[in-house]
């Protein structure tokens, strides 16, 4: 495969990632012994079984057609989070004059940031590199895999054995069926960091995590941007006065959003693209010179030759049940060709399941884990456990306290009052939880913690917080829940005690 279509530019860094992750003159092993574990797919979840297979004993044969590292690495969480670093860097400057600090006019070099992304993920790559899985005493083949049989996938022609499989090939852009898109050279999270130059109009199309996070950093560098989407609210998943604190800020940082819409017809026009969308009968358009499709994924399966294995797959990707085991006996999946979780640390979780129940015979079931994820806006929105509704479904006994970032020192101090913690709970056992604050991916941890172990808020408010920090509000969600145990009743009784005692 052709460096060119894998990455650009071909700079000092990106040379230097491709180093790692596609060195240009690898050799596939020989290949000609039976594999305990052959892994499909070096994203996280492959990465993860492979090394950890590896360091078990077990011989390991690892499969990937593009780059090692897969999507997180190369086209998504690392080089956005670098832009998202950049971008909040400028919106901390033009807040100074509120802390009382006049900077004056900032000015962003676009170029510049992305090529401190790019060598901060050359960088990284060395822990997903070839060399390194090498040196673990991992196989590592670079081509298309393809099952022959229950038991045997050809990479490039060359038949490679197992015992056991995964299949780990994660997923890729889905791109919607819209009049005339295919006739516009527009941008996927897959090309979106091939950039050098900075859309002067920039349109995306998709309100989802991608697509504003991207919305929000462009914006912050400089960038019109326009976002569309089909829903009436941005981040639809999430609780939606969540979402309108994160909306909120993207307006003010000067997001065009334009939701609940129809979109009809992509052409091209004299300085770009126009795109024509309907809503409430009312036909509106947006032109734009770069245009970013983010409306989801869809899994990598149609090259695979899963009849052959007889997998059993569909459009959402391989089937599997609880334990990771696909319908054919010697195969597993994991990460997000299998799984509605499409979340780095989710793909990290199932591969460690799927090493101790497809080589140890084990029994460990997917959905037992409990699997926060965050949207890395600013504020974040964090989420773990069950929202409301999933509560009632279950018909447990749901209550929900929520607590302002207003009421907390720290964020009033930093001026990150907007935003919440909330917390759902069953007589005080903890059940689900979100949080929308500008720190909020770092202190969902907590409250995953609490519910992968079956805590409590009593066991929010009995652990010590430092004070001031933003995640104290944890434990004032501990201390409400506390307070409400005061019932009338019991203070009454605690009214006469204490009068009792001053008797005494």
């Amino acid at each position: 495969m052709d460096a060119n279509s894998l990455i650009h530019p071909l700079d000092d860094a990106n040379l230097k990632l491709l180093s790692h992750v596609r060195p240009k003159n690898w050799r596939n092993p020989t290949g000609d012994e039976v594999y305990d574990l052959l892994v499909i797919g070096a994203g996280t979840a492959g990465l993860v079984t492979a090394s950890g297979a590896a360091r078990l004993g077990a011989k390991v044969a690892l499969v990937e057609r593009a780059l090692l590292g897969g999507d997180c690495l190369n086209v998504g969480c690392v080089p956005s989070k670098s832009l998202l670093r950049a971008a909040r860097i400028v919106d901390e400057i033009r807040k100074g004059e509120v802390l009382g600090i006049s900077v004056g006019a900032v000015e962003v070099d676009f170029r510049e940031v992305m090529r401190r992304m790019r060598r901060r993920r050359a960088d990284i790559g060395t822990h997903d590199s070839a060399q390194r899985f090498a040196s673990l005493g991992v196989d590592v083949f670079f081509g298309d895999a393809q099952f022959t049989g229950p038991a045997e996938v050809a990479v490039n022609g060359q038949g490679l054995r197992f015992k056991r499989a995964v299949i780990a090939t994660g997923t890729r852009p889905a791109v919607p069926s819209i009049p005339g898109l295919a006739d516009i050279p527009y941008l996927t999270n897959e090309t979106l960091f091939w950039l050098t130059e900075r859309p002067s109009r920039l349109v995306i199309i998709g309100g989802g995590p991608v697509g504003c996070e991207m919305a929000q950093a462009f914006v912050r560098f400089g960038s019109e941007v326009t976002l569309l989407d089909l829903s009436t609210q941005l981040l639809p998943r999430e609780d939606r006065d969540a979402a309108e604190v994160v909306a909120n800020q993207l307006r003010r940082d000067g997001v065009r959003t334009e939701l609940g819409l129809r979109l009809q017809l992509v052409k091209p026009s004299n300085d770009g693209f126009q795109v024509q969308f309907e809503r409430d009968g009312v036909q509106s358009e947006v032109i734009g010179d770069q245009l970013l499709v983010a409306t989801g994924r869809t899994p990598n399966v149609e090259n695979l030759n899963l009849e052959a294995a007889g997998v059993a797959y569909s459009q959402q990707g391989v089937v599997v049940d609880d334990r990771l085991r696909t319908s054919a006996a010697r195969v597993f999946a994991a990460g997000d060709v299998c799984s509605s979780f499409r979340f780095t640390h989710a793909a990290d979780a199932m591969a460690r399941i799927v090493i101790q129940n497809a080589l140890f015979f084990g029994r460990k079931s997917a959905s037992a884990l409990v699997i926060p994820w965050c949207t890395y806006t600013d504020p974040e929105i964090a989420h773990v456990g069950m929202y409301e509704q999933e509560a009632r479904e279950q018909r447990r006994q749901v209550s929900t306290l929520t607590v302002p970032l207003s009421d907390v020192d720290r964020a009033v101090i930093d001026e990150e009052a907007s935003g919440f913690v909330r917390v759902h709970h069953d007589r005080g056992k903890l059940l689900g939880c979100t949080i929308v604050a500008r720190h909020a991916g770092e202190m969902i941890g907590q409250a995953a913690y609490v519910i992968t172990h079956g805590g409590s808020l009593a066991d929010l408010s009995a652990t010590i917080h430092p004070y001031p920090t933003q995640g104290e509000a944890l434990k004032k969600i501990g201390d409400i829940y506390r307070l409400k145990l005061l019932t009338p009743r019991l203070r009454t009784w605690l009214k006469r005690y204490f009068a009792w005692c001053r008797l005494g």
